[in-house]
């Protein structure tokens, strides 16, 4: 749909390339339901069209997703003009219940550590997402030009939101990064590069970090690391928003839940010594 070319062009600026991913498959499945073209959908279709994702199963995240890349398309065609009500207006998405985020502790934390140990460049790919806090679409995305070895900073280009800021490492990854860079011999300018000289595909990853959750015995993702990292920082007392400047959230309350965690954490301590 030609429509749907002129909103990701005029939202270039606005779009992440995975948001643009997801929102362009989102639109095509609602697009693909109804049958219609965008000045002849009505609230009726865009509710027809939740009932059926919710017969599916999907989560409420995914569906909330999906709904919301609808709403912003009909908002764009209704700011531009070209539809004289916006079907999607005041149909809302589900409540999300909140839940605890997903962290390694430090004994699992030691064993990741330990099972990758042979491999120079999974070792340092997981020092990088715990010590760096990152996404793992922003980690592959890190060139080596990014690094700033003295301040042990990496530039994110691209975060969340098309956002860019900088993270931290240790000392000790950026020992580890280093020992990872000698053992390469092409010239790919990305810190995690494939053979044609790209950075890794998430897929990729994701493959491997189930191969060793299979070895570990329990489940460990990238995005594990980054909850982790967060978690173990506020049981240190760093300050939320600090935190949160490092993991690039938007609403501080996302954060707040790390520090939600450290508090049990701590009960749990407490407890033990009872």
């Amino acid at each position: 749909m030609e429509l749907i070319e002129h909103y990701f062009k005029d939202h270039k600026t606005w779009f992440s390339e995975n948001t643009v991913k997801v929102y362009r498959i989102s639109l095509k499945h609602f697009f693909d339901f109804v049958g219609k073209p965008y000045d002849e959908v009505k609230k009726a279709d865009i509710r027809k069209w939740l009932e059926y994702l919710n017969k599916k199963g999907l989560s409420i995240g995914t569906k909330n997703l999906r709904l919301i890349s609808v709403r912003l398309f009909f908002r764009y065609a209704f700011e531009e003009g070209l539809i004289d009500r916006d079907p999607s207006a005041n149909i809302k998405t589900a409540r999300k219940e909140k839940t605890i985020p997903r962290c390694l502790n430090r004994r699992q934390l030691i064993e990741l550590f330990e099972v990758t140990k042979d491999s120079v460049r999974d070792r340092t790919l997981v020092e990088m997402l715990y010590a760096t806090g990152t996404r793992i679409s922003e980690l592959l995305e890190i060139k080596i030009s990014d690094i700033k070895w003295d301040g042990k900073l990496a530039w994110i280009r691209k975060g969340k939101g098309n956002k860019e800021r900088f993270v931290l490492f240790t000392t000790e990854c950026g020992a580890r990064l280093r020992e990872y860079l000698k053992t390469r011999t092409d010239a790919s300018p990305y810190i995690f590069t494939n053979r044609r000289g790209g950075h890794l595909s998430e897929a990729w990853v994701q493959a491997i970090f189930r191969r060793y959750s299979e070895k570990l015995g329990f489940k460990v993702t990238p995005h594990m690391l980054r909850h982790s990292m967060a978690s173990h920082l506020a049981e240190k007392d760093m300050p939320i928003a600090y935190i949160q400047e490092l993991l690039g959230h938007k609403n501080v309350n996302t954060t707040r839940i790390y520090a939600q965690l450290s508090s049990e954490k701590r009960k749990e301590q407490y407890d033990s010594y009872q």
